[in-house]
């Protein structure tokens, strides 16, 4: 069934504050996801492990541009502020990072993006501007 899922520089905005996602990859060297995103071991153990503790999260689209068009890869808005005095950020964090940075699953980014990152993009939040774009496409 068709879903419309939303950018994550559009969660920001709704937001009004820096979100953090993932992003999934076929393989260390950093391929994208193209197809099959369901089937990458880490995205569903980072869904399990944010089941059983509580987070909420959602299927989201990555950086919107205006030049390019892309189907949904199996991306992840976590809905957790990114605040390192929080404990349920500490705990995400602890949970897919490493002491040092790295991260502890493989096939996988985490990412923070800034309010002022996603703000870039309010002109895709006018009435109607998606339609425009696709008309032009």
């Amino acid at each position: 069934m068709p879903q419309q899922i939303e950018h994550i520089d559009a969660i920001a905005r709704r937001e009004g504050r820096g979100v953090l996602y993932l992003t999934f990859y076929e393989d260390q060297a950093g391929a994208r996801v193209s197809e099959r995103w369901q089937d990458n071991p880490s995205r569903q153990a980072v869904i399990d492990w944010l089941m059983a503790n509580g987070y909420a999260w959602s299927a989201c689209g990555e950086i919107a541009k205006d030049n390019a068009m892309a189907s949904y890869r199996g991306s992840i808005y976590i809905a957790t502020p990114f605040d390192r005095e929080l404990p349920a950020y500490r705990k995400l964090q602890n949970f897919l990072e490493h002491d040092d940075g790295t991260l502890r699953l493989p096939k996988m980014r985490f990412w923070a993006l800034q309010l002022s990152v996603a703000t870039r993009n309010a002109h895709h939040d006018e009435p109607g501007y998606w339609e425009r774009w696709a008309e032009n496409f």
